[in-house]
């Protein structure tokens, strides 16, 4: 790893006991085996935090694309009605035309009853 093989490392170990003491070391190698055990358990909540980061950049994603098909669904059916409308209008113009030049129903039969009986009044007065 760092180029330090077994004789290096028994060198370290060496001097470490001629400069600490027997009595210190095994308490040094406590605190450093706390040490790199509180390190390792940083690091694993640093990836375990990153790993979640991406869980929501995943979400987040999902979401996103959601809103683009809706986005595109609702341009879809406003074009489509915007389209219907436009090929309605004339005919619906045409038809507008047609019921104005129509002439008017012819008079119904209560109508001409009535248009009898009057007739028929004004000839027994006159």
């Amino acid at each position: 790893m760092f180029g330090i093989g077994m004789p290096e490392m028994i060198l370290i170990l060496a001097v470490a006991l001629i400069v600490i003491g027997p009595k210190k070391l095994p308490d040094l190698a406590k605190s450093l085996g706390r040490a790199f055990g509180e390190f390792k358990k940083a690091t694993s909540d640093l990836k375990d935090s990153l790993d979640v980061d991406t869980g929501f950049s995943e979400v987040t994603k999902t979401f996103d694309d959601a809103t683009e098909d809706i986005k595109s669904t609702v341009d879809e059916s406003t074009y489509e009605t915007e389209t219907a409308q436009t090929d309605a209008t004339p005919a619906a113009d045409e038809k507008t035309d047609e019921l104005k030049t129509e002439p008017e129903p012819q008079n119904s039969q209560a109508e001409e009853k009535a248009d009898d009986i009057e007739e028929s009044k004004k000839d027994e007065r006159g």
